[in-house]
This record gives structure tokens, C-alpha cells and sequence, in this order.
């Protein structure tokens, strides 16, 4: 299983991200590239411990068994975010992109272990790296990158 915390896959993903631009169209869902980018971003500060959300009851109910499907298999196109990661609006594409590549470098050296994914809960370092890779290679894919 792909982590961000490999090297080589970090780097994959930076190259991935920096063909995003203003052009950038979705292969699905309603997001536009600006609101799919601020979206990563927040996430980011999410499962680095910047930013905090409540846990989701039905979290607390279904979400290690969601975490555990996640990371067996690809995440659905049609996959549900929490309402605090959802976007409107538009903005700076490339501020923000350029953003997303400084918090995927930072994995390189920085580790939140006490993350708590306000749907998932606590994760291991192991289940980080391998949700932040699926989750930004989620977004590439429905970006075509």
C-alpha cells in the first residue's frame, strides 16, 4: 500500500498536483478545481492537527469499519465529505495549489500521531500515510491528473 511518508511517492504526488490549473476539469462530482483544492487543503490541516472537528456520531458507530474498507479498497467517486471540508466559491487556483504541495512536502518530516479524523477517529501513523495518499489520489484522479 502506497503511503505519503515514502519519498518516491510523496514526489509522485507533487508532480501529479502541479499539473492542476485553472483549466482543470472534473471527471465527476459537483467540485470545481478551486473548491476541490481548498477542500485538500483543509483536510490536510485536518489530519495534521491544525484544524479540529467534532466526531460524527454515525463516526463513532461505523468509522473504523469505513476506515478499514477505505484502505482495502479505491474511495467511491461518489463518496460523501464531511460538511465542514465542503467548499464554495471561487479563488486563487494556483495559491492554493501551491499550498497543497507545501503540506504533502511537510509529511517528509512532521507526524501528527495523536490525529483524529472526525469521521474515522484515532489513527496510527500506518492508516495516515496510506488515507492522506488515497484520499489526494482520489482527488487527481476526478481532476484527471
Amino acid at each position: 500500500m502506497k503511503t505519503v511518508y515514502d519519498k518516491a511517492t510523496r514526489d509522485e504526488l507533487i508532480a501529479r498536483i502541479k499539473t492542476l490549473n485553472e483549466n482543470s476539469k472534473a471527471q465527476w462530482g459537483k467540485m470545481t478545481i478551486y473548491q476541490m483544492l481548498k477542500h485538500c487543503t483543509l483536510w490536510e490541516e485536518m489530519i495534521v492537527g491544525k484544524t479540529t472537528y467534532k466526531r460524527a456520531f454515525i463516526g463513532l458507530l461505523f468509522g473504523k469499519i469505513a476506515l478499514k474498507d477505505i484502505l482495502r479498497n479505491p474511495i467511491k467517486q461518489s463518496m460523501p465529505t464531511m460538511t465542514e471540508l465542503k467548499t464554495t466559491g471561487s479563488g486563487d487556483v494556483l495559491a492554493e495549489r501551491d499550498k497543497w504541495v507545501s503540506q504533502i512536502e511537510e509529511y517528509g518530516h512532521s507526524l501528527n500521531p495523536q490525529c483524529i479524523h472526525a469521521f474515522f477517529g484515532k489513527l496510527t501513523k500506518e492508516q495516515i500515510g496510506q488515507l492522506v495518499y488515497k484520499h489526494t489520489d482520489h482527488h487527481l484522479r476526478q481532476f484527471n491528473s
